[in-house]
């Protein structure tokens, strides 16, 4: 947009807003196993997490290096290769996080 003759028009720059993380007490994550379309390969899942897309990162980056394994994150998702569930759900506990298993 470059010019508008409106003058109640208000011009959106299109840059989404930053979300503000919730306190880890205040937030409740879902951890649970996968593998469909994954070739039989089982992968890790922790969703729900309300946040900034780097915090969710930095999470997910401090869980992949205490598990030793590879992962990434999309859609507010942490994927973590593997089925490390029993050790997730401890490790994000100790942080302070509501979790629960989901699923199997």
């Amino acid at each position: 947009m470059v010019y508008s003759t409106n003058p109640d028009f208000q011009y959106e720059s299109g840059v989404e807003e930053k979300n503000e993380t919730v306190p880890p007490r205040q937030q409740k994550l879902y951890v649970s196993l996968d593998k469909r379309n994954r070739k039989g390969k089982k992968v890790t899942l922790v969703e729900g997490f309300v946040g900034s897309t780097e915090d969710i990162k930095n999470l997910a980056k401090e869980l992949k290096s205490k598990c030793g394994v590879g992962g990434s994150v999309s859609d507010n998702t942490i994927l973590i290769q593997g089925d490390f569930r029993d050790r997730l759900i401890s490790l994000l506990q100790e942080q302070g996080f509501k979790v629960k298993r989901s699923g199997g």
